[in-house]
């Protein structure tokens, strides 16, 4: 099966480089006419530019693609709905969103400010809730949409100097399992990936030698599966150096202590509780049913 994305239109936010930028530039070689948004600032958010956008663009256009730049910051409502009003004016609809800006303000909780706190999750969850709620109804309308949000191993298991980033990393995930069950009446598939990669978010975290096993070129084929027309719906996809796995919110039968519960029974049953031998995923749609 070939995966295209001729006749569709995408929009990759961050995308001037890293991540971002094999996104669009694969999406763009498989058919799609693509948005390239970046803001073009510094990695803690600071400044802009349009160059790197307009950079991506010009690679696009080298081999045939179709693209246009977009300076628009996401965690602006204004900038966010520049991107798509973008899109609309140039080619009537938007197929599918990737939520891949981000920034780092990286520092111990003791040492963080809460403007850098608040800047993170601004961009990072903000974002992807303004510019996934600017493509909402025309996805609706055209009963079709895909869009991903994009976690970190540091949301779904933390890491020492980034709890504005694990926090906002996290609430993506949230976010996804909402809009998994209020889109699919109208075939909006919202899945999330959780990539290791070699960019500049990334290359002060780990050794070079490791660095140089995962480009972010190695991220892109499970990104673009996930907004793909046969794409799945509500599902973590982690993506590393060639290596995809799936990450998952589990729960165990646990233990039935009665009403009258102490906290020293929860104390005497604590292992018994947490006991993950019959672990199973769980959604809310199964709650639902019980």
């Amino acid at each position: 099966m070939t995966i295209s994305f001729t006749d569709q239109v995408a929009i990759v936010t961050g995308a001037g480089g890293g991540l971002g930028r094999c996104h669009a530039l694969e999406l763009a070689r498989r058919g799609a006419k693509v948005v390239v948004n970046d803001l073009g600032g510094a990695m803690d958010g600071s400044g802009g530019s349009s160059a790197a956008a307009e950079a991506v663009v010009a690679e696009i256009h080298g081999f045939g693609g179709e693209a246009i730049a977009n300076g628009g910051s996401v965690s602006d409502r204004a900038g966010a709905q520049s991107m798509v009003q973008a899109a609309m004016d140039n080619w009537g609809r938007v197929d599918v969103l990737i939520n891949n800006a981000g920034i780092l303000r990286d520092k111990s909780f003791a040492k963080m400010t809460l403007d850098d706190f608040d800047m993170v999750v601004n961009v990072h969850l903000m974002g992807a809730a303004y510019c996934s709620h600017a493509v909402w109804p025309i996805m609706r309308e055209q009963n079709y949409g895909r869009i991903l949000m994009t976690t970190s191993p540091t949301g779904l298991y933390g890491n020492f100097g980034q709890a504005n980033y694990g926090a906002a990393k996290l609430a993506q995930v949230g976010l996804m399992n909402s809009l998994k069950i209020e889109g699919a009446k109208n075939n909006i598939h919202t899945n999330t990936i959780a990539p290791v990669a070699a960019t500049r978010m990334t290359e002060n975290l780990m050794p070079e030698e490791v660095l140089s096993k995962l480009g972010p070129e190695l991220v892109t084929p499970a990104a673009l599966f996930l907004v793909s027309e046969d794409a799945p719906n509500g599902v973590i996809l982690q993506a590393q150096g060639g290596k995809f796995s799936l990450a998952c919110i589990v729960e165990n039968e646990g233990v039935n202590l009665g009403a009258d519960a102490t906290a020293e029974d929860i104390a005497d049953s604590y292992n018994a509780i947490v006991d993950l031998a019959d672990v199973k995923p769980r959604s809310m749609l199964q709650l639902n049913s019980m």
